[in-house]
């Protein structure tokens, strides 16, 4: 049976609420700060400041992709991202860092190669990863830090 709700973290506050997935197009608010909530399975592109109050706050662990659009391998695990998304909705949030557009949060991560792949919760990294590679190692690797 499919859940009727998923976790979702506000990107104002790093609250953990619960995304009713029949919503019909109604906005979903933060239960905390009233923040219109990110629809659960998405790829999201946060700016700085929203990137860092997910990572030091948000209760689900964040995987996200440093990436440049001038960079192929980065665009090919565009897909391979956002199916990862998909399926993990609801227990993982997935951003994406244009390192051209956002070099000093790049920069905090000591980011040297694109694309790379980091894992975060509640401020603490739990893996990191640069390349690209076939879907299925990296849902294993992903499963392995998250």
């Amino acid at each position: 049976m499919a859940p009727d709700k998923l976790k979702a973290s506000c990107l104002a506050c790093g609250a953990t609420n619960y995304y009713p997935l029949q919503a019909g197009g109604k906005a979903v608010v933060c239960g905390r700060c009233r923040t219109p909530l990110p629809e659960p399975g998405k790829v999201l592109e946060p700016t700085a400041e929203q990137a860092a109050v997910l990572i030091q706050e948000g209760g689900l662990p964040i995987l996200i992709d440093f990436s440049s659009t001038t960079c192929m391998p980065c665009y090919m695990m565009a897909p391979i991202l956002e199916s990862l998304a998909r399926r993990r909705a609801g227990d993982i949030v997935v951003l994406k860092v244009d390192t051209d557009r956002q070099a000093e949060l790049a920069g905090a991560f000591k980011i040297k190669a694109v694309p790379t792949f980091v894992v975060m919760k509640k401020g603490y990294e739990l893996g990191r990863i640069s390349g690209a590679m076939p879907e299925t190692d990296f849902s294993l690797w992903v499963a392995s830090k998250a």
